[in-house]
């Protein structure tokens, strides 16, 4: 999915190559955009959440993945946080709009020398999807959590195509899974399982929900997943799953009023340090 979140490792080539940057890169027209699209989607059930985990004045974030920001300075101008630290594998968009208390660091959360130090509140949105071995990674942003701090994840969870009938919605979602596994090794699988994985790594409290936002043709969520299966689509149509008419006729059908698929949805989990 690539959204907010954007940094990490080539499943192909750990040490070579940033994830998506044969799929999703930064430089590229319209990616920005595209990004926010999925910020304007999903922005208000994650500050939603973080404020009722007590977020607010006088909390040192980390925002793993921040992509343009937005979650980040919302951290800020919103719930009053008095540093953010937003890190992701390009900076361009953050440097784009300099906020007071806002701090971006360019970095590799894979890299064993990540170690920004400890945080009331660490958060990561369609980051550790993307990345190999999430539980290491869980463990990780964990230990950068000072005692009583909240580690705060949200990833993708696709909770109908499998089963679903056959339409070219559900075989574009599908091909778009496999196809960015194929390529840069997005794994959604295991998302359901992240509370248990957060126990894990030795937090408290751990409790999850699901967010699934309306497929309303002309909705930020559905021009996101336009704007994803266009930049998606050599991985996709590779796949052998799909051709592109039927990107083509599932792109149509987001743009249709009478349209009743189920999107894809995000999954968040959290947990506390003791």
């Amino acid at each position: 999915m690539a959204h907010s979140a954007s940094f990490g490792s080539n499943a192909h080539s750990a040490h070579e190559h940033h994830y998506g940057e044969h799929v999703f890169r930064p430089q590229d027209e319209g990616e920005g955009d595209r990004v926010d699209l999925g910020a304007l989607a999903y922005d208000a059930t994650t500050m939603a959440r973080l404020r009722e985990l007590g977020v607010g004045p006088g909390w040192r974030c980390l925002d793993v993945g921040a992509g343009t920001g937005t979650v980040a300075r919302a951290l800020l101008r919103e719930a009053g946080a008095a540093e953010v630290v937003a890190v992701d594998r390009d900076v361009r968009f953050l440097a784009a709009e300099p906020t007071a208390g806002l701090i971006a660091r360019e970095a590799d959360i894979t890299s064993d020398g990540f170690a920004p130090g400890h945080f009331d509140l660490v958060h990561a949105r369609f980051v550790l999807m993307h990345l190999p071995d999430p539980g290491r990674m869980i463990a990780r942003l964990a230990a950068m959590l000072a005692p009583g701090g909240v580690l705060v994840l949200s990833d993708a969870v696709d909770l109908t195509t499998r089963d679903a009938p056959d339409s070219s919605f559900t075989s574009t979602v599908r091909a778009m899974w496999q196809g960015l596994r194929d390529t840069i090794g997005t794994d959604v699988a295991w998302v359901p399982n992240c509370p248990h994985m957060l126990r894990t790594a030795g937090l408290e409290s751990v409790a999850a929900e699901i967010h699934v936002p309306p497929l309303v043709s002309g909705s930020p969520i559905s021009r996101f997943w336009a704007e994803t299966w266009q930049r998606a689509r050599p991985a996709m149509t590779a796949t052998g799953l799909v051709d592109d008419a039927v990107i083509d006729d599932a792109v149509r059908c987001l743009d249709s009023p009478g349209f009743c698929g189920l999107s894809p949805g995000m999954l968040t989990a959290w947990g506390r340090r003791p």
